[in-house]
């Protein structure tokens, strides 16, 4: 059940049986010469609309520009600042609280997103605690990162070996070559890929990592593997999010 498709007595009554929403985010940044830009954001998005199709959850829009200020010195690059992102998931998660959501399970696409994830949470936990919501200090908020999940992980090692990298890696081009198939890019890649470099501004991670990628080769992906990792992605965050629903 996606949010944006439903009139607001079907979100009403949504939460007559469940408080819990699924939130996709991603980034908007550039991904190696063959990586589409919307990447991080196109597979948080398909797998977000998988979990909740498998567990009947509701998924909000996604939030499709992150925390990339390191990928900018790169043409198509969208970034927020931390401080920006910050406030706008604390503006996003009042808004749905007061209406009734709880559970916020964010599922999400792009590394560089997560410690401002992190401190997000904590300011909307502190947000919240002023207003008077009912049952503000129900409020809870969890990560799931897609290309962490343990099965992913040990998927995309098994295909591509040191050749994952960390950044435009082959996973996440076969997952968007799942998506839209149509979508391919080609170029040629040197064998020779920089990596073990440390994350600082944007124009000295262009300098270390001259063409986007970081210790990968996204020629290796398909989008048979893509499908493989997001059937796996897919199963084990249901899992998460249907656990998360019942903590507390």
């Amino acid at each position: 059940m996606l949010l944006k498709l439903s009139a607001w007595p079907e979100v009403e009554d949504y939460l007559k049986t469940s408080s819990g929403l699924i939130i996709p985010i991603g980034s908007t940044e550039q991904h190696g010469p063959t990586g589409l830009i919307g990447t991080d954001a196109i597979c948080a998005e398909a797998i977000a609309k998988g979990v909740g199709e498998q567990v009947q959850a509701m998924v909000a829009p996604t939030i499709n520009v992150g925390m990339a200020l390191h990928h900018t010195a790169f043409p198509g690059t969208i970034s927020l600042r931390p401080t920006t992102l910050i406030n706008l998931i604390v503006d996003y998660l009042t808004c749905l609280s007061q209406t009734g959501f709880k559970r916020f399970f964010f599922i999400n696409g792009h590394g560089g997103n997560i410690a401002t994830l992190k401190g997000a949470f904590s300011e909307t936990y502190y947000h919240l605690s002023h207003l008077r919501i009912p049952e503000a200090d129900r409020v809870r908020c969890q990560v799931g990162n897609w290309f962490m999940c343990r099965s992913v992980y040990k998927k995309a090692k098994e295909l591509y070996g040191d050749q994952e990298g960390s950044h435009a890696t082959p996973s996440e081009v076969a997952v968007t070559q799942y998506i839209y198939p149509n979508s391919l890019k080609k170029a040629p890649l040197s064998p020779e890929v920089a990596k073990g470099y440390p994350i600082y501004g944007a124009e000295d991670f262009r300098r270390h990592y001259p063409d986007g990628r970081m210790g990968s080769n996204p020629a290796l992906a398909t989008p048979e593997d893509g499908q493989q990792l997001y059937d796996l992605a897919v199963k084990e965050l249901s899992e998460s999010y249907l656990e998360f629903l019942q903590s507390d």
